[in-house]
């Protein structure tokens, strides 16, 4: 009898140890494939998962429309988004279409600037990085031109100088005046990138 008692207590021992060791801490899975994102959580805490979830998705959402986050500031919030939820101390782990902890963004080209390398309309993927080197597609944001895609031609510190592909020179006439039609040069701070075009 003392043997039974002795063995149902060391399977219950080791199930609480692999319960732990398997279990862990709480942790949030996050997916994303540059248009979509999953969310995934195990929690020992008893939180809200599907509102936890669903306010995860709508920041990833916003920053893959915002120029100015990185990795280490996306795992910061969705850190105090899981501990407003009372999950304190949990494990991030983001993947996505392009590796570990790297945030893809589908973009849509609209123009012929690009050409012959992109065309009017086609979709790119963007990697929502500031590694940047010199012949380089990116999307920015110009002063100047608002949202462009752009070829790296020269960096200069902070500043990153952007040209078109298309070097085709056209002349229009608009209300009488005759204009040079021509591609983009123009100089960008690198914190107005968005990202590396990485497939076309």
């Amino acid at each position: 009898m003392a043997k039974k008692i002795i063995l149902a207590l060391i399977i219950i021992i080791i199930t609480l140890f692999l319960a732990f060791t398997f279990l862990g801490n709480d942790s949030v899975n996050i997916y994303i494939d540059g248009e979509n994102v999953s969310v995934t959580t195990n929690t020992l805490s008893g939180a809200d998962t599907q509102s936890l979830n669903k306010d995860i998705c709508d920041y990833t959402i916003n920053v893959m429309n915002d120029t100015t986050t990185d990795i280490t500031t996306y795992k910061s919030k969705i850190s105090d988004i899981c501990s407003y939820y009372g999950m304190d101390d949990v494990e991030i782990n983001l993947d996505s279409s392009i590796g570990k902890n790297q945030i893809p963004v589908i973009v849509t080209v609209d123009g012929t600037s690009m050409l012959p390398t992109l065309q009017d309309g086609q979709n790119v993927l963007l990697n929502k990085s500031h590694d940047i080197k010199v012949g380089d597609i990116v999307v920015a944001d110009s002063d100047e031109y608002g949202g462009i895609i752009k070829r790296v031609d020269e960096i200069d510190g902070t500043s990153i100088h952007l040209v078109s592909d298309n070097k085709n020179i056209s002349y229009e006439y608009i209300n009488g005046v005759l204009y040079e039609i021509k591609g983009i040069s123009t100089w960008v701070d690198i914190s107005d990138v968005g990202g590396v075009v990485i497939d076309y």
